[in-house]
């Protein structure tokens, strides 16, 4: 009998947060999805995974039993997975690099230009992800390393060297009624609909809502995306405003959107991130030295 390792995955999430609504954050899908996968795989066992409740979700015995093996058998599918993906990149001489929105800013080029005159015959390969994963592919093993926006859910698991902070912007649509301000306080946004990430995100999705920095007022959400293309058009047609980098100003300029510096919040940081498996591996090395020689240059 196969069973899928994102099932286990769903099921290790249950088990360790007791809850389906947390338990749904943190593997990225929608509470009746992680439902329906927790159920799939009760089918596939024939036993009872869970006890529910109003209070929660309890292991039974079974389930129990497979908390208590599933780790290892993930963590073995997962280095297995990374070796034979890292093995095909090192053989064709590839890279992989990950990142969110516009990574290390106008560094980028500069870093991808030196790392191929440290490593004759590579190539670094830029991969844009969506905002449903903050790590970029890292944490998957999709990607070798990643520049990435802290925080990101997961981030403890992995390496990460910051390479610069920049203020923290707010996009509005140009007919906002603060729109013509030179600089805005984050007081004046507290009740202002917020264009946010999905919630799965986390811990990025709360900074980039500055959701610690309210002094304990909700924040209203008036739309949700995944893509920077998505982000900008929710802004201009009015839905929200939302917090950005300042560089975001020269990377997503757009009819309709006007950014202004926010007082208030504080800044956002960019770092480069690999994963532990990876601390001696020499290619790798060399990206992260080129990202901290040149990310840090004035």
């Amino acid at each position: 009998m196969d069973v899928d390792s994102r099932l286990l995955r769903s099921f290790l999430a249950v088990a360790e947060e007791g809850s389906l609504v947390r338990a749904a954050e943190r593997v990225y899908v929608s509470q009746p999805a992680l439902t329906k996968q927790i159920r799939q795989l009760e089918s596939r066992l024939g036993v009872r995974l869970f006890d529910r409740s109003r209070t929660g979700m309890a292991l039974t015995d079974a389930g129990r039993e497979l908390a208590r093996r599933a780790p290892d058998v993930l963590a073995a599918w997962d280095d297995a997975l990374r070796a034979a993906r890292a093995a095909g990149r090192r053989a064709a001489r590839v890279l992989r690099v990950g990142f969110v929105a516009s990574a290390a800013n106008e560094a980028t080029p500069g870093i991808v230009a030196e790392f191929a005159r440290r490593r004759p015959g590579w190539r670094a390969e830029l991969r844009q992800a969506a905002w449903t994963d903050p790590s970029a592919g890292l944490a998957d093993g999709e990607v070798d390393a990643a520049l990435l926006r802290l925080p990101f859910p997961g981030q403890d698991a992995l390496r990460c060297e910051v390479l610069f902070s920049e203020e923290r912007w707010v996009a509005l649509p140009s007919t906002h009624r603060l729109a013509e301000r030179a600089e805005i306080a984050f007081r004046e946004l507290w009740d202002e609909p917020f264009v946010a990430a999905p919630p799965e995100t986390g811990a990025w999705r709360d900074h980039w809502l500055a959701a610690g920095e309210r002094e304990g007022r909700p924040v209203r959400i008036g739309a949700v995306t995944e893509q920077p293309d998505d982000w900008l058009s929710a802004i201009a047609s009015g839905y929200g405003v939302a917090l950005a980098p300042a560089s975001a100003a020269r990377f997503y300029a757009r009819p309709g959107v006007v950014y202004r510096p926010v007082t208030g919040v504080g800044p956002t940081r960019v770092a480069v991130a690999w994963a532990p498996a990876d601390d001696r591996n020499p290619v790798v090395r060399d990206f992260v030295r080129c990202c901290l020689d040149l990310a840090r240059t004035p």
